[in-house]
């Protein structure tokens, strides 16, 4: 085999295994659970000291409950105030359960006639592209890049606030 294969075969068997050890879990909401088990507990046995059975003397505290697997906590949370040379954007999320349920835009780039039409046919598609990412990396509208592109800023900054 000459040099120059084995050296390529080596170089993506080692690229592969890399790839395959570095995954990620999934999400925890995606992760499969296993039915209960049918088969009868079994029973605790006796201790000689008459004592009752270690872990039935008082009850288990109830979880409290955490963020999201993501980090997210639920509420409204508004971001900057994001300026461009066009105006300006600011949004409020609102999160559920550790998802995006809705972008409500606060204040908008209303400074002219033309940026108000750009804006209003642009922040349907950035809010809808922020449910489906949820996340700030969304594609830019095209005729609305830096409207855009403050639209994402003040995504992630109120996504820093939910983490906060």
């Amino acid at each position: 085999m000459p040099v120059r294969a084995a050296v390529t075969l080596v170089a993506t068997v080692v690229g592969l295994i890399l790839l395959f050890s570095f995954r990620t879990p999934p999400p925890a909401s995606i992760v499969a659970t296993t039915p209960p088990s049918t088969s009868p507990s079994p029973t605790p046995a006796a201790t000689p000291s008459g004592a009752p059975p270690s872990g039935s003397g008082s009850p288990t505290p109830s979880p409290t409950p955490t963020p999201a697997a993501n980090g997210l906590r639920s509420g409204s949370f508004t971001g900057q105030d994001v300026g461009n040379q066009y105006g300006s954007v600011q949004v409020q999320l609102v999160i559920s359960g550790g998802e995006i349920t809705d972008v409500k835009v606060l204040h908008d780039t209303e400074d002219d006639p033309q940026s108000a039409t750009l804006s209003s046919e642009a922040f349907p598609r950035l809010r809808e592209e922020v449910l489906q990412a949820q996340s700030a990396q969304i594609d830019a509208v095209s005729g609305a890049t830096f409207t855009s592109e403050s639209y994402a800023e003040s995504v992630q900054s109120a996504l820093d606030a939910a983490r906060g």
